[in-house]
């Protein structure tokens, strides 16, 4: 049930550290650069401490979505994606498409958006491409970035895009959709 603390001696590989010289490296073995390599161990760290502690879930070249995405940890886009994007940090790569709405923590842009961007932390890179309004606290655009649309700037630009309510989205719905018992009254 309970298990031994292993003792100082012992050689003890975490998740995230390069394995000793005498062990072969692979890309499995590896943990990328971009994730902390010094998690908190504190609980009092915060709800988001977990997000960096997790794998990025990545979207291949060869990957179309046609839909909404959302993950509450790292999300890495290399493919297409054809609808909103909602998670805690994304990085899009240089061939990444979005048409849609992006609204994360930490957005990277190196690809295209065509649609807005609502991050506390939005980079643009040289390479980015992104036709829409962004939404910020902090916003760096580099140098041979394209950028077509309005930038706010906002104390808590995660909050004024918040998504309607169950209630309104039902009655919305009730007055558009012809099925509904509403309709038929």
């Amino acid at each position: 049930m309970f298990t031994k603390k292993p003792e100082s001696a012992e050689a003890v590989t975490k998740l995230g550290e390069r394995p000793s010289s005498s062990e072969k490296s692979s890309p499995f073995t590896e943990r990328p650069a971009t994730y902390s390599k010094n998690p908190s161990p504190s609980p009092s760290a915060g709800a988001n401490s977990g997000a960096s502690k997790m794998v990025p879930s990545i979207i291949g070249e060869d990957l179309t979505v046609i839909g909404n995405v959302a993950s509450k940890g790292e999300i890495q886009v290399d493919g297409e994606i054809q609808g909103d994007i909602d998670c805690g940090s994304l990085l899009l790569g240089d061939k990444a498409q979005i048409n849609g709405s992006v609204r994360a923590e930490d957005v990277v842009v190196r690809g295209k958006v065509t649609g807005s961007v609502r991050g506390l932390r939005v980079t643009l890179q040289s390479q980015s491409h992104v036709e829409g309004d962004i939404h910020h606290q902090s916003l760096a655009i580099e140098q041979g970035a394209y950028f077509e649309g309005k930038s706010r700037r906002s104390d808590d630009p995660m909050a004024d895009g918040k998504k309607p309510s169950a209630r309104s989205a039902k009655s919305a719905d009730s007055e558009e959709n012809p099925f509904s018992g509403r309709a038929a009254e």
